[in-house]
Parts: structure tokens; C-alpha cells; sequence
């Protein structure tokens, strides 16, 4: 098998800059997106290169072809499971935030069609979700005889509610983009093919704001969740005199003062 086909088989990550937002798509399209051993470190790799690029502020997960994900491709991906008790490399960022090092950067995620397992996981884990409107979402893993363990277990709850994450979780059943949406799984429905340039329109206006304080408000909010809002609170003070000593601040100042769209530099 010639590299390029071993390619195509395994799948891969693609990631690539575009001003200040990093890309980064699943790609696999002839095995509906099931994600191989290979993309799973592939896709810590590229969430730990966006952490690392200081000129990338926001980053996008998107999918190549007509579906996100079907998930894991779990007769490959269990044994290494079982072994390892994980396949992320360690040190690398968890594309799930479930362990450090988290991710600081804000990420917008643009699913469409088959979202399966993993395929939610990976969007709760993010911070601002566009569905195309034929998505179709199932958290399966109770039918295979495992349990949900990227997440959605803890993040449909926080968002959905008990009664309604559970109907899901323990159903196994299958729900479509309008559901997603009035559950608050996803924030926008837009027509299928028009996901991906959604949310890089989304990613573009975060890109156009104080990085700094874009990821002081992220970490605040998560802080919040983690542990609870007095605990966010009690850090408001310090995080935000941080960001009053920093050059994006200043140039907030002024061009309050001078009518004009700020310049921030991420300083």
C-alpha cells in the first residue's frame, strides 16, 4: 500500500492557519469520519498546535465531506483503551478538556450530517457549536455495552437538563438539528454546506477582539462551572487587573476615544 493510500485508510487531521484562526478538520469521508488511533493523536497534536501558535486566537473543528463523525472506530481503538487507559499523547492538549492541559483558546465547531458518540462529545467540549440542519446526533455507547466517557455524560446534563440529557443517554436514540438546538446543544442551525463558513464567520469576529481578555472571560466561565460561581468571583479582581496593565488595553482606551476599531496585538 502506497503512503498516500495508507492515508486515506487511517485517516487524517488537516489543520492550517488563516489570519488568526486556526482550522482544523476531520478527515475521513469514505469511512463516515470514524476516527482511527492515528487521528485521535493526530487531532491532540493539532489542538496542542493551536495552543502553542501565538498568532492563532481562535480556533475552528470542522469535518471533511458530508458527515462529522461516526466515532471511534472502536475495535481498533478499544484494545489501545484497555492497555493504555488512553490514546492521547501525553502532554498534548485533550481535544475533549476532560484532563490537563486544557485548551485556553476558544473553539468554534461546524458538524453536520452523521454526529455520532464521539462526534457530541467533541462539540460539548467546545465553546460555540453551528449545525447544519441535517444532523443527525446519537450518543450510542450504552448500546455497545460501554457508557459515554468524552464527556457528554456531565456536559449534556449542564446543558440540556436531567430529564432531557437522560433521555438520550439511556435511550440510545437518534435526534436531529432542531432538537439539538432546543436543548442548547448547538447555538445555530444553518442549511447543510453552509456550517463550516459559519462558524469560521463566528471565529472571525472572536478574532477580532482582545485575545487576552477573549481567554480571561473563557477562563472565567469554566471556573464558574468547575467550581461554582463564588469561586469565579473571588478571581474577577485579579484577572481583570491583569488585563488593565496589558498594551490591548490601552489600545482599547484609545480607540474608545478616538471612534476607530481596536488593533489588539495579543500584548
Amino acid at each position: 500500500m502506497s503512503d498516500d493510500a495508507a492515508v486515506l485508510a487511517e485517516g487524517r487531521i488537516t489543520s492550517e492557519r488563516i489570519g488568526h484562526t486556526f482550522a482544523i478538520g476531520i478527515d475521513r469521508p469514505s469511512k463516515l469520519n470514524g476516527f482511527s488511533p492515528k487521528m485521535l493523536v493526530e487531532l491532540a497534536e493539532a489542538f496542542t498546535s493551536l495552543e502553542r501558535d501565538e498568532a492563532a486566537w481562535v480556533g475552528v473543528l470542522y469535518a471533511h465531506g458530508a458527515n462529522f463523525t461516526a466515532g471511534l472506530e472502536l475495535d481498533k481503538v478499544a484494545p489501545i483503551m484497555r492497555e493504555r487507559g488512553g490514546v492521547f499523547p501525553p502532554g498534548s492538549i485533550d481535544p475533549l478538556s476532560l484532563r490537563p492541559p486544557i485548551r485556553s483558546k476558544p473553539l468554534v465547531c461546524a458538524v453536520q450530517g452523521i454526529c455520532f458518540t464521539l462526534g457530541i462529545e467533541l462539540m460539548l467540549a467546545a465553546d460555540i457549536v453551528v449545525a447544519a440542519d441535517d444532523c443527525r446526533f446519537a450518543q450510542i455507547e450504552i448500546a455497545r455495552g460501554i457508557m459515554p466517557a468524552g464527556g457528554a455524560t456531565v456536559r449534556m446534563v449542564e446543558r440540556a437538563g436531567w430529564g432531557n440529557a437522560q433521555r438520550y443517554l439511556l435511550t440510545a436514540a437518534e435526534f436531529g438539528a432542531s432538537e439539538a438546538f432546543r436543548l442548547g446543544l448547538v447555538q445555530e442551525v444553518v442549511p447543510a454546506g453552509r456550517q463550516k463558513d459559519r462558524a469560521m464567520e463566528i471565529a472571525g469576529v472572536i478574532a477580532e477582539q482582545a485575545p487576552l481578555a477573549v481567554r480571561a472571560s473563557l477562563a472565567s466561565s469554566r471556573i464558574a462551572i468547575a467550581s461554582g460561581p463564588e469561586a469565579a468571583f473571588r478571581e474577577l479582581k485579579a484577572q481583570q487587573a491583569q488585563l488593565l496593565a496589558t498594551a490591548d488595553a490601552a489600545e482599547g482606551v484609545r480607540s474608545f476615544i478616538e471612534r476607530r476599531r481596536a488593533r489588539f496585538t495579543g500584548r
